[in-house]
């Protein structure tokens, strides 16, 4: 009988800020872990779930990874967008930076549109060669005005210790995530390689001062019609609680007087992204130093 080896993962989001104000908090939500070559067969097995079609889940390869589509203020590679399909995107995407994955395999942790509303404040792309050894990963954060930057982790990043291979990168943001972030800070990338658990840490440095930490954690399930429908009931219209709590959160660090700035304040510093919004549309490239 065919395997799957798609799942699901039932998680704890966690924020801690550290500064200028201590603010935490945590949720509860479950991702899909998606082996991009077994799209189509999902799709025929799990009834709630559909692919470039309407559902209640639906995965449309449009919404991620859109190398095709010009890239705003680019000093990193952009991918050059071969092929239509998500998978080979990636390929293509990974081969401009020194990766080639031929005969290898892209799992993808993310949520789907879920009746139809598609927010994911990040995405993560696992990369296997032909062998099935970890080669790369891709952090892909989106922030509330739509726009999307791919952090690229290569075989650099990856480390092995006690049999658990991670990768592991601090690379500038330059990226307008939040209000109460600057755009020049580091993320701070811990990306273990999805097993029976999930613990993944993105924490942001401020000139090497811990300001922000998050982590993902989680248990595996398996992605079946039965669990999906089960996740469902447990976690209802999950990506409109998402969005729906990074603006209540918004609002206490407002009441909590940390400071805000404008996204259009510091336009020329938001780098190599895709689907820039009005505010930073115009922005002149900073100059290099």
């Amino acid at each position: 009988m065919f395997a799957m080896r798609s799942s699901l993962y039932e998680c704890q989001v966690m924020h801690h800020r550290f500064a200028p104000k201590v603010h935490r908090f945590a949720y509860r939500i479950f991702l899909f872990a998606i082996d991009l070559d077994e799209l189509g067969g999902l799709a025929r097995r799990i009834p709630l779930l559909s692919v470039n079609r309407r559902n209640l889940y639906s995965f449309r390869e449009e919404d991620y990874l859109p190398t095709g589509e010009p890239l705003h203020n680019g000093r990193a590679k952009a991918g050059n967008g071969a092929g239509p399909g998500l998978k080979e995107r990636v390929l293509a995407f990974l081969r401009e930076r020194g990766v080639d994955l031929t005969g290898g395999r892209v799992v993808l942790l993310t949520l789907p549109r879920v009746a139809g509303y598609l927010f994911n404040p990040v995405t993560f792309y696992y990369c296997f060669d032909s062998s099935g050894r970890p080669a790369a990963a891709i952090a892909e954060v989106t922030n509330t005005f739509r726009e999307m930057k791919p952090y690229f982790l290569g075989p650099g990043a990856l480390s092995e210790s006690a049999g658990e291979a991670t990768f592991e990168a601090r690379i500038p943001k330059y990226f307008y995530v939040s209000p109460f972030s600057d755009v020049d800070v580091a993320f701070d990338f811990r990306l273990p390689i999805p097993g029976g658990g999930l613990a993944i840490r993105i924490d942001d440095y401020d000139k090497g001062e811990r300001t922000l930490a998050s982590a993902l954690t989680g248990r595996r399930r398996p992605l079946t019609a039965a669990r999906l429908a089960w996740c469902s009931l447990k976690y209802p219209l999950i990506t409109l609680k998402v969005i729906a709590l990074i603006h209540v959160h918004a609002l206490l660090l407002r009441i909590k007087r940390v400071p805000w700035f404008a996204k259009a304040a510091r336009a020329v510093d938001q780098r190599d992204l895709y689907r820039p919004h009005g505010s930073i549309g115009n922005a002149a490239p900073a100059e290099e130093t």
